[in-house]
């Protein structure tokens, strides 16, 4: 999810691709052009031309709605691009009636800041005629829930995190098939041994960096910041401890000892070459380079990843790997020095959400209503390697034994925490990469890294930061 730092200048290939883009936009947006038996759904495709999970699932959709409301029709808008040009192409989108799509699929990270910009529609009045909703667990309805309390989307699942690892590593390391480490220090030592007994191979990968963007913050920062003392306590939804926002005061936090401490389980990993080389984990396809290339081929022991790598892997897939269930092995990722909980999780996810200049937002819910059918949705979750939102899918024995690894991330969602994601979130989220970056290549020290993230802290919030 990243958020990526935009051109100091402006050349004129680059302006040039700028007003391609835009026309391109203008073109595939819905609006004061739009026929009211049109509806135009907007969504991102993934840049790996093999991987088209999303386009199969709402074809399949895209059918049965038609079928079921004659006379109607479904436009598909795929947006091929990274997340931070996705980001910025909806946003380019919803700001005009003749760009704006009637469904657009939102990252949770990202849908404050268009909620307070205005450019979604509160969905209240639909869910309160809606009974499907009674079956969304609670902590996925606050998360595209805004400050004034109304709802702006509806999840179509949600994700944990864990710490994926080799067998075949393991075994020539010596270590455990069924490895659980119980501190940070068990997963730094568990990395310390494969560098010692199986050269050849990265030991430990955890995103850093501006280039990984929001995988970097997420996957990375917030596993080991929501584990320390700072962070203890379940789902940042429930009033509980958050390490980078302070619910009372409605400010994010500066001078935390916490956010030091996973600076410096990061600077280890680097430091001592326990990950993937500096100029490999400021790649900005990292993650396509985890997921494709170091796991599937044997080169990457322990890898801090989240609960969807399988979709990957999958017959028809980008980088199938049919065997993988038996090759890696899962354990959670534990806290700081194993105090309570003793595991850590963050959660997210996506969104779909009506524009607020959308044509034809009624017929928009009745897709809705259409995709996340108990059915549809359990469709969406396993093809998707997705952790359900609907109970009555989380309770289906079909969806627990659907892949393996489900029933393991499911059963981290008490665990779990919900990031802040308030319209400063993407800065912030920003800042904490820099400063991952910062102590990756050793540019700055930990501390160092630290006052700089407090002082862009202040810079990006207009002060609205309190002292830990």
């Amino acid at each position: 999810m990243p958020v990526r730092p935009t051109a100091v200048r402006t050349r004129p290939t680059a302006l040039l691709t700028t007003l391609v883009a835009l026309a391109a936009l203008t073109a595939c947006g819905g609006g004061s052009g739009s026929d009211a038996n049109t509806l135009k759904v907007s969504f991102k495709q993934s840049t790996d031309n093999s991987v088209r999970v999303m386009d199969t699932f709402l074809a399949g959709v895209k059918k049965q709605f038609e079928k079921e409301n004659p006379g109607k029709k479904v436009e598909l808008v795929p947006i091929k691009a990274p997340d931070s040009e996705y980001y910025t192409k909806v946003q380019q989108m919803l700001r005009s009636p003749k760009t704006a799509p009637d469904l657009v699929y939102e990252d949770t990270f990202l849908i404050n800041s268009d909620i307070t910009s205005g450019y979604l529609k509160p969905l209240d009045p639909y869910l309160a005629k809606w009974k499907d909703w009674e079956q969304f667990i609670d902590s996925a309805k606050t998360a595209a829930k805004a400050e004034d309390g109304k709802t702006y989307g509806i999840p179509d699942g949600t994700d944990t995190r864990g710490l994926w690892f080799d067998k075949d590593i393991f075994a020539k390391a010596g270590l455990p098939s069924d490895w659980q480490p119980k501190t940070w220090e068990d997963v730094l030592s568990a990395a310390r041994t494969v560098k010692r007994k199986v050269p050849g191979v990265t030991p430990l990968n955890v995103y850093t960096g501006k280039p990984a963007g929001e995988a970097a913050t997420m996957q990375g920062f917030e596993m080991l910041l929501y584990g320390t003392g700072d962070g203890t306590g379940s789902g940042t939804g429930d009033g509980k401890s958050d390490p980078l926002y302070d619910r009372a005061s409605r400010k994010w936090i500066a001078g935390s000892q916490g956010f030091k401490d996973a600076l410096g389980f990061v600077e280890t990993v680097y430091k001592e070459k326990l990950g993937p080389d500096v100029s490999v984990a400021l790649d900005p396809n990292i993650q396509t380079i985890v997921r494709g290339d170091l796991l599937p081929k044997g080169k990457l022991a322990i890898d801090l990843d989240g609960s969807w790598l399988p979709q990957d892997w999958q017959k028809g897939a980008g980088h199938e790997w049919p065997t993988w269930s038996k090759e890696l092995g899962l354990a959670y990722m534990p806290t700081q020095h194993g105090q309570a909980p003793g595991k850590v999780s963050m959660s997210g996810g996506w969104t779909w959400a009506i524009p607020a200049k959308a044509a034809n937002p009624d017929l928009a819910f009745e897709f809705i209503k259409t995709m996340q059918t108990k059915s549809n949705a359990q469709k969406w979750y396993i093809a998707n390697s997705g952790i359900a939102v609907r109970e009555d899918v989380a309770e289906d024995p079909e969806y627990v034994k659907a892949q393996p690894g489900i029933k393991f991330f499911t059963d981290l969602v008490p665990s779990t925490h919900y990031r802040p994601a308030y319209p400063a979130y993407p800065k912030v989220s920003t800042a904490v990469q820099e400063a991952m970056e910062g102590v990756t290549t050793g540019d700055v020290s930990v501390e160092e890294a630290a006052r700089g993230y407090d002082d862009t802290l202040k810079s990006v919030t207009d002060g609205q930061v309190i002292a830990r």
